[in-house]
């Protein structure tokens, strides 16, 4: 925000509330809005802010939650998160995302927080920041990175899962080689804040019953996955109102029955 001291004292405000375990009351007296109204109060929020970060210096630092940012990694930063939290509704409805070129802002963001994984624990940096060969939604390859010291390789997509933490590497198809890339993988960590550890092996993919994995074994149903999984293959169609109707359709399958032995 450019407006640094009524962002300092909400943020401040939001740290409290976080500290004495009041969070959801604060978010409810800083956003009134709920449901799809919600959804339309955040499309008009952003919609009203796009020409106003165009007309920002990309370089300009800016106040945040956590370190200062410059505005181009600001943005960048929301995309990520948006992009994150987003892929856990795809994955409980069983949907599998299909995403374009505009991931390359997320692979840049992981890339330029490889040092952060390391800072964040209190480990020294390695010097050389492995090659990364990422392969674009629209088969382009990326690279970044050093050669030589390492190498992680493969799409795109699993990357930035691994970074933002949504999935396992375990539970993707990278290939990684060097033991900096293995660390840097196993900890991968592109968002601010205090050291998380990425979600458990099988514990984060799309709700089927049981599907083949990256690497040919069965991963066993997830304890939130939705009953009635088996009814049918996951959507493929991404879009809105597809995800809407998927998901109604899963709540009308899944609705406890009392012989179900539900309480």
């Amino acid at each position: 925000r450019t407006d640094e001291a009524p962002f300092a004292a909400h943020s401040a405000g939001a740290a409290d509330a976080l500290i004495t375990g009041v969070m959801r009351d604060f978010e409810r007296q800083a956003v009134t809005e709920t449901g799809p109204a919600l959804v339309e109060a955040w499309r008009a929020r952003f919609e009203e802010m796009l020409p106003r970060w165009q007309g920002q210096d990309p370089k300009r630092r800016v106040k945040w939650a956590g370190p200062d940012m410059s505005v181009r990694s600001s943005m960048t930063a929301r995309q990520m998160e948006a992009w994150a939290h987003g892929q856990a509704i795809y994955d409980l409805l069983g949907v599998d995302r299909q995403d374009t070129d505009a991931i390359r802002n997320i692979v840049v963001l992981g890339a330029n927080t490889f040092g952060w994984t390391f800072k964040a624990r209190g480990w020294t940096v390695p010097e050389q920041i492995p090659e990364l060969r990422t392969i674009a939604p629209s088969g382009a390859v990326w690279t970044y990175g050093t050669p030589g010291a390492g190498l992680i390789e493969g799409a795109a997509t699993a990357f930035c899962q691994v970074v933002t933490q949504t999935r396992n590497i375990v539970d993707t198809d990278l290939a990684v080689e060097g033991e900096t890339a293995q660390l840097w993988m196993r900890n991968a960590q592109c968002f601010a804040g205090p050291p998380h550890d990425p979600p458990p092996p099988g514990s984060r993919y799309r709700s089927a019953c049981a599907r083949t994995g990256a690497r040919g074994r069965t991963v066993p149903r997830p304890p939130q996955c939705f009953p009635g999984d088996e009814l049918g293959p996951p959507a493929h169609d991404t879009s809105v109102r597809a995800v809407q109707r998927q998901y109604r359709l899963s709540v009308k399958r899944t609705r406890p029955q009392a012989s179900a032995g539900h309480p």
